[in-house]
């Protein structure tokens, strides 16, 4: 069904794999699910055109460069990742693999865990990030944080105003992460 559906015809004469997720049906399903907002948002865009607004546009234009920006992957990475991600549940159940070696996220020690999912998710279930706290078992909990933004939707968590004034300031705020910033490790974020 995602090969049928999903995975179009890459012309020659550009240089990447002759097959991809097709930019046009992708945007056409991503948008579908909040279409409302995306009437709206085009609207302002193009009255933001008009009246010279540019900082507004400029914002508008960055959301929509972001949130096209994956439209044209390869197919076979496309639709092994759907598969074994939200297909096999493969990291979910401890099979899944890198390069021939099980990925074990009990194994992840040195780092914080700062998880944030959007109370209205429209594209990764509600607990999917949550989840990752149990998977990564070797951290110790006084470094893990999970967070659910009230209200929000996927790409609202991690883009826009609610982002800067609400989310990324809770991020900032988690002890092990200020540590993390003096150069101590890395931070692991899920979405």
């Amino acid at each position: 069904m995602v090969r049928a559906e999903l995975i179009a015809s890459v012309p020659m004469r550009i240089r990447v794999p002759s097959a991809g997720l097709s930019g046009l049906r992708a945007a056409a399903a991503f948008m579908s699910m909040n279409i409302e907002r995306h009437v709206k948002a085009h609207r302002e865009l193009y009255d933001n055109l008009r009246r010279r607004r540019s900082r507004k546009v400029a914002q508008t234009k960055a959301f929509y460069d972001e949130y096209f920006a994956v439209l044209d992957l390869a197919a076979e990475f496309y639709i092994e990742t759907v598969r074994i991600v939200f297909q096999d549940y493969a990291l979910a159940k401890g099979e899944l693999k890198f390069r021939g070696e099980l990925v074990e996220p009990r194994a992840i020690r040195r780092t914080a865990l700062f998880t944030v999912e959007g109370e209205k998710d429209d594209i990764c279930a509600v607990g999917q990030t949550l989840a990752a706290q149990e998977l990564c078992s070797g951290i110790r909990p006084y470094r893990k944080r999970h967070h659910m933004q009230p209200g929000r939707r996927h790409y609202g968590v991690f883009s826009g105003r609610k982002w800067e004034g609400q989310i990324y300031p809770l991020l900032k705020k988690h002890d092990p992460v200020e540590r993390l910033e003096q150069g101590c490790g890395h931070l692991a974020t899920f979405c």
